[in-house]
């Protein structure tokens, strides 16, 4: 343990991580006094809607909160990277480039933090989150530690699947209070030792719920067991004499209709879809397409994991390519297609620099782009007349990085983008109740954190630099956060300091079966 620094009164910082949770919803709870001890948080330390990522979703915002910067510095812009060939491999830890605070500071303990698979070898501990495919040696550090969370917490689980659970409410409810306690088991075991600077664990089950439950009296139940959950941690961080930060990665609204990209762009002629073969006719003609062989497997119930262990990815790719279906990828035709739609929110112009198969020359991407924007940001929905669609410039939101992608097209409240390419522009959202939108949660008390203080204007990246400067550390001098010296009682001015970029040597022989859960059953449209 350093030397606690005199100016900040301490040297250590606990983050509360909770996915999802939205501002308006949780300040008007906390005001009706249904959230005791979010209440004295709000009473003893600062408290701000923290603006997320574009989009707003899990697997950018995660890193710009744990290093201070956007995604074109961090370089993660989804759960998946597109590659020159249209292919997608998935993102994990070992492609974020900026150093994050468990790397600046130690000993760290890290639980159940998004886009941390395969787990770092900090001076610590570690317990990959959201994309790890189970808890193994690889998804923990020290190794050994597996064993003890399979030993000790043996109904511990990285996460559900919620869409599997239409129906089923009730028992959606009991599994996701029953995933809510073992990771509570696990956050107060790793709290067992005492020897660290930063704890860093997040809660992702907020975000599940909302996804397909939107109902106050539901929500607010699983708010009171966050509750809960916070007035231990305020125990603990009392006695660590740490700073803490509550934090969440995005908030969350309603959702009444999805919105094809894709289809928007094959509508106006901009992407070809793929022509119907010998082989993809028959297959049609006898019903088979990408979603009735899924449903068949489901039926079989046969688990994910072991679908993809029996199916090499190039058979997949292959399936993929001549099974019918509505894939933003596998049924387009790239010879022809001068802009496509990926991940969800990621608009791509077909450049023959950047893909294999592109179409259009890089002096043609501006003008190309201006189209693009205008058929985006006016569309409207035939029922209401309203505007549906937000659009920003890829190059405007990630300036340092040329392989951004070239638009970022967001749902206003209400509609969500998807990339799948569906008959018409507009679908019903279905059993999806509702989706992430920009305005999240930022708490802080704590030695170092001003008193009753009600801020404005803070963004995810804000976050890690303003957690170094309340524990008299130095700011990585290409971070994009600011230090809010308004929440702090420290009088000293930050300071700053280099940072090499963050590599890991690549481990994918032994991540098959990871990128196989999240990634190759994308190709027969199990996700989009």
């Amino acid at each position: 343990m350093s030397v606690t620094n005199s100016q900040t009164e301490t040297d250590r910082a606990f983050v509360l991580g909770l996915d999802g949770v939205p501002w308006n919803l949780l300040s008007g709870w906390i005001e009706a006094g249904e959230l005791p001890n979010f209440r004295t948080l709000t009473a003893d330390g600062v408290r701000s809607p923290l603006e997320s990522t574009t989009p707003p979703t899990t697997p950018t915002a995660w890193p710009s909160i744990a290093t201070g910067v956007w995604p074109d510095k961090h370089g993660i812009y989804g759960f998946q990277r597109l590659e020159s060939d249209y292919t997608q491999q998935m993102n994990t830890s070992e492609d974020r480039s900026q150093p994050a605070l468990w790397d600046l500071l130690s000993p760290s303990v890290v639980g159940n933090v998004p886009m941390t698979f395969p787990a770092d070898e900090i001076d610590g501990s570690m317990v990959s989150g959201m994309i790890s495919p189970r808890v193994d040696h690889r998804a923990t550090h020290p190794s050994a530690l597996a064993g003890e969370i399979t030993e000790h917490i043996p109904e511990y689980r990285i996460g559900l699947n919620w869409q599997r659970y239409s129906g089923e409410e009730s028992r959606f409810q009991d599994d996701l209070t029953a995933l809510l306690e073992t990771r509570r088991t696990l956050m107060n075991r790793l709290l067992d030792g005492d020897d660290w600077r930063l704890f860093f664990f997040v809660y992702t089950a907020p975000d599940r719920l909302q996804h397909l439950i939107w109902d106050d009296e539901i929500v607010l139940s699983h708010y009171k067991r966050l509750d809960q959950i916070l007035g231990e941690v305020l125990e603990c961080v009392e006695d660590a004499g740490a700073n803490l930060f509550v934090v969440s990665d995005h908030g969350f609204g309603p959702i009444s209709k999805f919105v094809s990209l894709n289809t928007v762009l094959s509508d106006a002629g901009y992407l070809i879809q793929r022509r119907q073969t010998a082989t993809r006719n028959s297959l049609e003609g006898f019903g088979i397409t990408k979603s009735t062989l899924l449903e068949s497997i489901r039926k079989l119930g046969i688990d994910d994991g072991h679908l993809v262990n029996a199916l090499p990815k190039s058979l997949v790719d292959r399936v993929a390519t001549q099974v019918p279906g509505d894939h933003g990828l596998y049924d387009v035709d790239f010879t022809e297609t001068v802009a496509f739609a990926h991940d969800p929110s990621h608009v791509y112009v077909n450049d023959t620099e950047r893909f294999e198969r592109g179409t259009v020359s890089p002096s043609a991407i501006p003008e190309v782009k201006r189209e693009l924007s205008e058929l985006f940001s006016t569309l409207t929905d035939p029922e209401t007349g309203e505007r549906v669609l937000t659009v920003s410039d890829g190059d405007e939101l990630f300036p340092t990085d040329e392989a951004s992608p070239d638009l970022v097209v967001v749902g206003t409240d209400g509609y969500e983008g998807k990339t799948k390419l569906t008959g018409e522009v507009f679908t019903d959202a279905g059993v999806k109740a509702a989706g992430h939108r920009s305005e999240g949660i930022f708490f802080a008390c704590g030695p170092a954190i001003e008193s009753g203080k009600e801020l404005d204007g803070l963004t995810v990246v804000d976050v890690a630099p303003t957690l170094l400067h309340s524990i008299g550390e130095p700011i990585p001098e290409n971070v994009d956060g600011t230090v809010r010296t308004d929440c702090l009682v420290v009088d000293e001015s930050p300071t700053t300091r280099a940072v090499d970029r963050h590599s890991r040597d690549r481990t994918d022989a032994e991540c098959d079966d990871f990128e196989g859960v999240e990634e190759r059953l994308r190709g027969l449209g199990y996700m989009e």
